[in-house]
């Protein structure tokens, strides 16, 4: 999950279009365990164990929404022109397509058995062999994370990746993602490599990354930030700098056997750049400060004690220097040409390639890194917590920025609606979500408010069966705690927000009436639902059901509605199956013989009531044809992580489904039945998973075969 809020000090949970064509497919195969204990399930239905039928699959691709997520960092090769990478916090590692202006995903290898592997921890390239970089991986270091992170190594410019010996905790989308570089090439001998961990001390390795050994000499830390810059000296063999968050900076001139502390150096360091005449050059918290001859200066420009952040020094003049400070809304950028002694704040305007960008998001708000390029040094990069920008003149009286974000797909999602209508509606973390008007292939006109930032997220979306084009969805702000939902009367394309919600409260799912579009009801963060009548104008208590899933950070589907009865609404939690027949001011338990599974979806089938399909992950796959009275186990189904239902194929009746998990004697991927689970196909690429913690799926009501899977931070991959 991704912790986000706009603030630069949030922890995420939680945003380039990929370069995509309308004819593939998605999938995945993934590791985890399977359960194949079947429960003692009333009405279990005698059918055969499933036959392997394989689909073709051509690959996967992604919706183009642009951007969306923090890109923490930008890497340049030496020794090939147009050899650059990104690290984001969430979404993994990108490399650049000059040819198409676009970025290239490097983690697509990995399963959601290793979506901890898309936390952008740290990335090194090898400074004599362009084919050879390094990336430090993980997500959080804290204790309710089980996972440990760790450092890969690829020897193809990260198309292909191994796996070396070192596990540790690794914060990549934690306080202080936007700092760096914790993991470094010695340019004198590239086999030797430096990492610097948040909790566990520094480590090296002399033998490429083989084997590592933790340097004991380093000064113990005892913060969750440890050492968060790496820098080697390029002029002089065995200086190397490390940066102790709280404690100040060090330095090395025995390749790291002995250190010591360069007194007055500054706390709370954020980046390091070496400048000619062994120049030091540094940002922290209280503004930017320069090292000359066993000196301390303070050069921050207008005096400002306040953070900066990203610096950059022009690689052919030492004295030629960008800092930005660093601002959750608005970064300034400065300009120096002689060393610091005068700065020039940069006026610049932005040519904005992605149309619903708002203002905020042109101003670039948390810039992490600013890189001049070694090969045009006119050009220069930068990210931000929206994507990449680059300048084709640093050194205009108005920089114009342009955004580059082809290929570069972030998302966090939280749900997903295909409409009657065919179009694709998105709720999302910190975009807050996209009636996508413009197709999968194309950026998204707007977000789904009028206003920019009306609601940060959208948690839930539902539209009426007999009027589609009365639809509801629920969501807030979390930077500032407050949330409430929208109706739309034209599916979708615009909103307009509840007239009344009660202060306090977040709502986390919406269910709508299949008859009547002003009655719906919604559940809320560890309190009761509530339901209106009158279109969100007044709140009626709802009875019967248990208080809703705590904070907004859960993906789990446990509320529906019937979707041919519109006073029918069903509920799933604890192995219990909740039903009410008057509306929703009421609800009885109707089934109470299911399994308790944390991880569920609950969905209604098209045109039959009192249908109902129930995935409860590794504890099997269970269907309903009496409103939830009788649940039936799928056989070989041994796990039903996420499930979907779309339109049926041509001379078939009933919804297609479609199950993310796996199948006995099929192994795990993606399936498709066209018989309600008797029969399974395989449609995924056991060569291409979708991993980084899938997290909704949705399949096409108008367009049979098409498959929606939002993410974790990789956006949204479509199939069909």
């Amino acid at each position: 999950m991704r912790f986000l809020n706009l603030l630069p000090s949030r922890q995420s949970k939680i945003f380039g279009i990929a370069f995509i064509a309308l004819l593939a497919t998605l999938f995945l195969q993934f590791s985890f365990n399977s359960n194949k204990t079947v429960p003692n399930i009333s009405q279990q239905v005698n059918v055969r164990l499933p036959r392997y039928q394989q689909y073709p699959s051509l690959g996967k691709k992604n919706v183009a929404i642009g951007g969306g997520g923090y890109v923490t960092g930008i890497y340049f090769h030496p020794k090939e022109r147009n050899l650059i990478y990104i690290k984001t916090d969430v979404g993994g590692f990108y490399r650049w397509d000059a040819a198409n202006s676009s970025w290239i995903p490097l983690n697509e290898q990995f399963t959601l058995a290793q979506s901890n592997y898309y936390g952008g921890e740290a990335l090194a390239l090898d400074p004599k062999d362009p084919n050879i970089v390094y990336i430090a991986v993980g997500k959080y270091t804290a204790n309710w994370w089980q996972h440990q992170g760790t450092i890969f190594k690829s020897d193809d410019k990260g198309n292909t990746w191994t796996k070396l010996n070192l596990d540790l905790k690794m914060g990549g989308n934690e306080d202080q993602r936007w700092t760096g570089e914790r993991l470094a090439v010695n340019p004198f001998d590239t086999q030797n490599l430096f990492f610097g961990s948040r909790q566990d001390g520094l480590w090296k390795s002399n033998n490429g990354g083989k084997t590592w050994v933790e340097v004991t000499s380093f000064p113990p830390l005892k913060d969750d930030i440890g050492i968060n810059a790496i820098t080697f000296d390029k002029r002089k063999p065995g200086t190397i700098y490390a940066l102790a968050h709280k404690k100040g900076i060090y330095k090395s001139i025995d390749t790291g056997k002995t250190w010591e502390y360069l007194p007055g150096s500054p706390t709370e360091v954020n980046r390091i750049a070496l400048g000619e005449q062994n120049v030091l050059y540094v940002t922290h918290s209280q503004g930017v400060s320069k090292y000359a001859k066993g000196t301390w200066k303070d050069i921050t420009p207008r005096g400002n004690k306040i953070p900066f952040n990203a610096i950059a020094i022009n690689p052919r003049n030492g004295n030629d220097v960008l800092v930005a400070t660093f601002s959750n809304l608005s970064t300034e950028i400065f300009h120096s040409f002689n060393g610091g002694s005068k700065w020039i704040e940069q006026k610049r305007q932005a040519n904005n390639t992605v149309s619903w960008w708002s203002k905020y998001m042109k101003s670039n708000p948390s810039i992490a890194a600013i890189e001049f390029s070694p090969w045009n040094t006119n050009r220069v990069w930068l990210t931000d917590w929206y994507g990449i920008w680059r300048t084709e003149n640093i050194n205009r009286n108005r920089v114009v920025w342009t955004n580059y974000q082809q290929g570069h797909e972030e998302v966090v999602t939280f749900t997903l609606v295909s409409t009657p209508s065919g179009a694709l509606i998105s709720g999302l973390a910190d975009v807050e979500g996209f009636y996508h008007d413009r197709g999968l292939t194309a950026y998204p006109s707007k977000m789904l408010s009028s206003k920019p930032h009306e609601f940060q997220d959208t948690y839930s979306i539902a539209y009426c069966e007999k009027n589609p084009l009365k639809m509801v969805r629920v969501g807030g702000n979390r930077h500032n705690n407050t949330y409430s939902g929208a109706t739309s009367n034209d599916g979708g394309k615009t909103w307009k927000q509840f007239p009344s919600f009660p202060k306090n409260h977040i709502a986390t799912r919406v269910a709508i009436s299949a008859t009547n579009p002003n009655l719906f009801l919604v559940t809320l963060s560890g309190s009761q639902p509530l339901r209106t009548t009158n279109g969100g104008a007044s709140w009626l208590p709802v009875s019967g059901l248990p208080d809703g899933f705590n904070g907004t950070w859960n993906w789990t589907q446990p509320f529906v509605a019937d979707k041919v009865d519109g006073d029918r609404f069903y509920y799933y939690a604890h192995g219990k199956v909740y039903r009410s027949t008057n509306g929703g001011e009421s609800f009885q338990v109707v089934s109470t013989s299911l399994p308790d599974a944390d991880w569920h979806s609950l969905k209604t089938t098209s045109g039959v009531k009192g249908e109902l399909w129930l995935s409860l992950d590794k504890k099997g796959l269970y269907h309903s044809i009496d409103g939830g009275e009788n649940f039936s186990r799928i056989p070989g189904v041994n796990r039903a992580y996420l499930i979907a239902l779309g339109k049926p194929k041509i001379g078939k009746k009933g919804n297609t489904l479609y199950l993310y998990g796996e199948i006995a004697n099929l192994g795990k991927g993606i399936f498709r039945s066209l018989n309600n689970g008797k029969i399974w196909q395989r449609i995924s690429d056991k060569n291409k998973p979708i991993g980084n913690d899938p997290n909704v799926m949705e399949a096409s009501s108008t367009e049979y075969g098409l498959v929606f899977i939002g993410t974790n931070g990789r956006g949204i991959y479509y199939g069909k």
